[in-house]
């Protein structure tokens, strides 16, 4: 039973790992979206978005 186990985590861990670097490159992806949609947004408000602190 314990070679069974080892067995699927071995074969999980390369899916578990390609899993979090597509995670990784989503919220990437992501954070850059929302920064520009809001670097629009006050550019079109005319809002000082230097003073405003944006996390």
């Amino acid at each position: 039973m314990t070679d069974h186990t080892h067995h699927d985590t071995a074969k999980r861990n390369p899916l578990l790992k390609a899993a979090q670097e597509e995670m990784t490159k989503f919220e990437r992806k992501e954070n850059e979206f929302r920064k520009k949609d809001r670097e629009e947004r006050a550019a079109e408000l005319r809002l000082p978005l230097d003073a405003i602190k944006v996390h």
